[in-house]
């Protein structure tokens, strides 16, 4: 701990393990790629190291968070010339705190599994394809011997089906 953070009462590695999986599940959320919301998730918090920010309550402490994990998420898309509207932003912001009450994005990582096991062997077969193992949709046709259309059709209504699933879970909760 540096003397600033002793200075300031801050204990960096408590803020870090309480934290850090609900701020690296928020910036996916947003759209952060898995090694930029890593980086993006250091910055954050040696923001509030650098800053003198004081933790106060639980929620003042994951909305400082968030806030500041979203404008170096907006910075660094700026620097790679990759605008997002803050409209779409904003609406990406508000349909995860919906999703998520606990505070570090649990609630809506149990609904999805939840949800995904629900599913068709197909649908699962070509999400996993396509986001657990980054394969084009092109490729995903071909592997699960269907038409690029009807991957992309599959793929559409199967992530509709989820976030109806997803909402309705969260508010059963």
């Amino acid at each position: 701990m540096t003397m600033a953070a002793a200075e300031q009462g801050l204990d960096l590695a408590a803020l870090v393990r309480e934290h850090q999986a609900g701020l690296w599940r928020y910036l996916r959320a947003l759209g952060a790629e898995p090694f930029l919301a890593d980086d993006l998730a250091q910055e954050v918090f040696l923001a509030a190291l650098r800053s003198g920010f004081v933790q106060r309550s639980r929620g003042e402490t994951i909305r400082w968070l968030r806030t500041t994990g979203r404008n170096q998420y907006l910075k660094a898309r700026q620097k790679q010339g990759r605008e997002i509207s803050t409209a779409q932003l904003e609406t990406l912001d508000r349909r995860w705190q919906e999703l998520d009450r606990d505070g570090d994005g649990e609630t809506a990582v149990t609904a999805l599994r939840r949800c995904l096991e629900q599913l068709d062997d197909k649908p699962r077969q070509a999400l996993a394809l396509q986001y657990t193992h980054g394969l084009a949709r092109e490729q995903v046709a071909q592997k699960l011997g269907m038409t690029d259309d009807g991957v992309k059709t599959l793929l559409a209504r199967t992530k509709a089906r989820l976030k109806k699933c997803m909402e309705l879970r969260v508010r059963e909760g």
